[in-house]
Order: structure tokens, then C-alpha cells, then sequence
């Protein structure tokens, strides 16, 4: 099969087309053909080093698949050739533990990432993932929109009403809110009913921010202070929700931007870089510190309704083909996409 590899960690160019054999089908693994797979600063950060833990060279990239069921394991029930599905970001997990006794697998000590460590990742013509991460694609979604859900959309969801718990009539901030989440976090911030601050880093995206629902959005250069304008905005109170897809870049003026009471959900970090502050800037305004990992199957499957509904609109920024991986990863390195890019293993 086709696929993109990764022998050692570097810029884009080390993203290297190859043939390869298929992934190996063990006992409860669906063996997927990729119809798309989703383009998250995850892969960026696996790529070039940045991220370590759990990854282990060489690798194929990609945790954001839809795609049709090619073929099952001997223990697989629960899916057949030709089925529709989308992956919940994992390849396996334990099943058994505490975490995903209780929906919360995202946490499970077993859990493989897909496209972290080994030959087997959604840059790939097939990709083997188990079937308990594993959700049927509703009739009505397309699967290129599907592959994103899992992540760009499903983690948001994640953040936005399970642990932000942002309620209606209240105010959310989005930050990297033109990106691949933020963008969905601005739509499920105005589908909670919110009063919705977007910030952006670029003026173009103003306008796909405004149609996603955003009621504010706030232009500021990368790594500049945007609480004032976010203050100005919302009555110089701040906001009750902040949901921070980008990290360590703007933390202080995140921190800066918050309402007494506020809770501020860490979603995303684009950078190595650590960050230094005061406890007390938090517990003496009653500020929970709070953060969203991933998806979990039963989110997933809750995303792929909204969208199958009409309530989310999976933002697509572009479709590229496997060769074009490394174009790719340099325009999420410019944060040119409003939106996902896809890589599509059929595209011309």
C-alpha cells in the first residue's frame, strides 16, 4: 500500500511517500481503506520532535480517519466489510479499566494514539483499528467530513459542554479560533446558546468566524495581549468560559481575559515552551483550571448526530492527496486553513 512515513523527526520534507505492506490484521482490529484523514498540529508536533511521549520513529502519521471496512479480525462482531466508520482517534485501548468502564478511555493507560508510534496511521492507503474505537458513519454524512469529527470536532465537544460546561446566556472565549478546532469550538459555543469571543491571528478569517457564530471576533499578532479588547467586549467583566486551543502563546492574556469564576479548559498546546504563574492569580477569583483530552467513542458518536443533523458544519479548508503531505504540514505551520485540511488517498 501507499503511505506516508516518518523515519526520524524533521521538517516537512521528512514526510516521505512509500510502498509498504498493509498493516497487520490482529485478532479485533477492522482493517479500514482510508477515504480521508485529517490534518491536526498533533501530526505537526510528532513530526518535527516536538511531542515525545509515546511516539516511536518510524511511524505514519494521522489520527483523524473515516473510511470502509475492508476486512475484520476473528473477534471483530460489531463491524463487517463494507460498513462506514470513523475512528475515535485510538487504535487500541484496554476495554477493562476503570477509565473505559466509565466512558472515559481518553484516560485508559493502554490506549495506543493512532499514527504516534509504528506503521500504522491514517496517511496510508488502509489503517487496522480497533473495534472499540470504532463508530459507524450516519447515512447523510460524507465520509471526508467524517474523518475530522473524531478530533476536530469531538474534542471540542468535549471541552465546550462536558468539562467547560458552558451553559446559555453565558460568554465563551475561542482562542486559535480559525484553526481545525477552533473553528467547531466557535460553532458549539453558539449552538450552547453563548455569547461567543473568537480570537483569531489573522483579519481574513474574520468573516468565516462570524458565520460560525462568533459575536466578537479579536484580531491580535501571535503572542500579543488580546484581554483588553476581550474585556471591551464583553463589558469589562471577561468571560465565563475560555476554551484555549493554542497553549503556552497565549496563556497570560487567556488568564487576563477570564471572569471571577471562570473556567478555562486547556485543550491545546502548539509549542514546547512552559509557562510560569502565580496560584494565587487563580484560586483568589475562584478560577478552575481545567482541560479536555481527545474524544471518547460515546462523543464521537454525539458529534456525528450534530453534524448528521445539520447542527455543525465540519469546516473543510482543502483536499490534498497523499503526495501533498508535506504541503500540508507547511501551511499548518503558517495556520493559513480556516478549518481541517484533508488528505485523501484517492485524490488526483
Amino acid at each position: 500500500m501507499k503511505a506516508i512515513v516518518v523515519r526520524a523527526p524533521g521538517g516537512p520534507d521528512a514526510l516521505v511517500a512509500e510502498e509498504i505492506p498493509p498493516p497487520a490484521l490482529r485478532r479485533n482490529d477492522v482493517r479500514i481503506r482510508v477515504a480521508a484523514c485529517g490534518v491536526c498540529f498533533h501530526d505537526v508536533v510528532t513530526r518535527n520532535g516536538t511531542l515525545r511521549r509515546g511516539v516511536a520513529m518510524p511511524l505514519i502519521p494521522g489520527h483523524e480517519v473515516a473510511g470502509i471496512v475492508e476486512s475484520v479480525g476473528p473477534d471483530v462482531t460489531g463491524f463487517r466489510p463494507g460498513d462506514r466508520v470513523a475512528a475515535a482517534q485510538r487504535r487500541h485501548i484496554c476495554g477493562h479499566c476503570r477509565f473505559c468502564r466509565g466512558g472515559r478511555e481518553t484516560s485508559c493507560r493502554e490506549q495506543e494514539f493512532l499514527g504516534d508510534a509504528g506503521l500504522n496511521g491514517g496517511y496510508a492507503e488502509l489503517v487496522c483499528v480497533e473495534e472499540d474505537n470504532l463508530v459507524t458513519v450516519p447515512e447523510g454524512v460524507a465520509l471526508q467530513d467524517a474523518a475530522i469529527v473524531a478530533c476536530a470536532i469531538g474534542t471540542e465537544l468535549n471541552a465546550v459542554r462536558d468539562v467547560g460546561r458552558l451553559r446559555e446566556g453565558e460568554r465563551a472565549l475561542i482562542t486559535g479560533a480559525g484553526g481545525g478546532l477552533g473553528i467547531h469550538g466557535v460553532q458549539l459555543a453558539h449552538l450552547a446558546g453563548a455569547e461567543v469571543v473568537a480570537v483569531t491571528g489573522s483579519a481574513a478569517k474574520r468573516a468565516a468566524l462570524l458565520d460560525a457564530g462568533a459575536d466578537h471576533v479579536v484580531v491580535a499578532a501571535h503572542g500579543s495581549d488580546f484581554s483588553a479588547a476581550v474585556r471591551e467586549v464583553s463589558g469589562g467583566e471577561g468571560v465565563d468560559v475560555a476554551i484555549d486551543n493554542v497553549g503556552s502563546h497565549v496563556f497570560e492574556a487567556t488568564r487576563r481575559s477570564l471572569a471571577e469564576g471562570a473556567r478555562w479548559v486547556l485543550v491545546g498546546q502548539l509549542s514546547g515552551d512552559f509557562v510560569r504563574f502565580n496560584p494565587a492569580q487563580l484560586f483568589l477569583r475562584d478560577i478552575a483550571l481545567l482541560s479536555a483530552r481527545s474524544t471518547s467513542r460515546a462523543q464521537l458518536a454525539d458529534a456525528l448526530r450534530l453534524v448528521a443533523r445539520g447542527r455543525v458544519r465540519p469546516a473543510i479548508a482543502a483536499r490534498l492527496s497523499l503526495d501533498q503531505a508535506a504541503e500540508a504540514h507547511r501551511m499548518m505551520e503558517r495556520a493559513a486553513p480556516v478549518g481541517r485540511i484533508l488528505l485523501c488517498p484517492e485524490a488526483a
